[in-house]
């Protein structure tokens, strides 16, 4: 697709967009929502941020799992950069943090941006899967709203999907990186170099401890997502039953992939009100908790990620960053390697 035309499509999009929320917004009564706000309860809303930012820190360990057997060693620097790509996701669209977590990890550790995008792909991977099983239990087992209940065959056949492409990972040959010729120098050469270290270095951490280690620690993350979404509609002292946070938990994130919006604001509210009005709750509330949900997720990981991205970004390097066009050396499963992947 020509970028001119791309241009254009994505500006048409987010007009579309905005004037969806535009006349959603103006059927808001916003003295009601506003009320709802205003009358939350602090301490619990506080207690919901600390949930929040406890899903953050499980999804930094997860993410630490695959950094480990490639030489990112440090955790810290791991939880660093979630926190400052999920405080630069609220900031920008179409999760332009994640990518800046790359850059982050491998500026730092002196990795190729390859492996790091190769060790968050595999991380981002059991985000969904964690989310396509909670969708796929929740329609199985759970009386949803039909809008919710339509999406069962998707959400069956992805899951089985995730679970084939884990499993092929899982038998896939650990192939050795042998010494490799000079890169063509052409820029379909690198990138296809590019991409080949990309897959050898998924290939080499792919492991069933560490799956069985991501799988585990996803489901803690969307549990403690659940808890922060329930304890946020308790501060409002909004009667949303646990189902039914469930199932706004579930329609806020149908395309958690794809942020139209900074932080998704707007369209989050709008997706949360619409399921509590599916089980029978006052619209207006809802979007007051909506908006009290994302302010206690945007503003304390926001905060955190102005004040952690810059020295990521404008650290100076004490020596040479790795060349990334270096090979990833061979890693048997489950086994770690030096700190310098690059290195023979």
């Amino acid at each position: 697709m020509k970028p001119a035309l791309k241009h254009t499509l994505r500006l048409g999009l987010t007009a579309l967009i905005l004037v969806m929320l535009v006349l959603f917004a103006r059927k808001v009564n916003w003295h009601a929502t506003w009320a709802g706000i205003r009358t939350a309860s602090i301490p619990l809303l506080v207690a919901a941020a600390l949930l929040n930012l406890a899903s953050i820190v499980v999804k930094a360990i997860r993410w630490w799992v695959f950094l480990r057997p490639v030489g990112v060693t440090s955790f810290a620097l791991a939880l660093k950069a979630t926190v400052a790509g999920a405080g630069l996701n609220n900031v920008l669209v179409a999760n332009g943090g994640e990518a800046a977590r790359v850059v982050f990890v491998s500026r730092s550790a002196h990795v190729p941006s390859a492996t790091i995008l190769a060790t968050l792909a595999l991380e981002r991977l059991f985000e969904l899967v964690g989310y396509v099983t909670l969708l796929s239990l929740a329609v199985t087992f759970l009386d949803l709203p039909h809008s919710l209940e339509r999406v069962k065959p998707f959400a069956i056949a992805m899951l089985v999907g995730m679970l084939a492409l884990l499993g092929w990972l899982l038998r896939r040959p650990n192939v050795v990186a042998e010494l490799a010729a000079p890169i063509a120098p052409t820029w379909h050469g690198r990138m296809r170099d590019y991409f080949s270290r990309l897959g050898r270095t998924i290939g080499a951490v792919s492991s069933a401890p560490r799956f069985a280690a991501a799988l585990v620690l996803s489901v803690i993350a969307w549990a403690l997502q659940v808890a922060t979404y329930q304890v946020t509609a308790h501060a409002a002292n909004y009667p949303m039953t646990l189902v039914a946070t469930i199932a706004a938990l579930i329609a806020v994130n149908l395309g958690f992939a794809l942020r139209a919006t900074p932080g998704n604001v707007g369209l989050f509210q709008a997706a949360y009100a619409a399921t509590a009005v599916a089980f029978g709750l006052d619209r207006d509330q809802a979007i007051a908790v909506a908006f009290l949900i994302q302010a206690q997720q945007i503003l304390p990981v926001t905060l955190l990620g102005v004040v952690l991205a810059p020295e990521f970004i404008f650290k100076k390097s004490k020596r040479r960053v790795a060349d990334d066009t270096g090979e990833v050396p061979h890693m048997s499963r489950g086994e770690p390697v030096d700190r310098d992947p690059t290195r023979p």
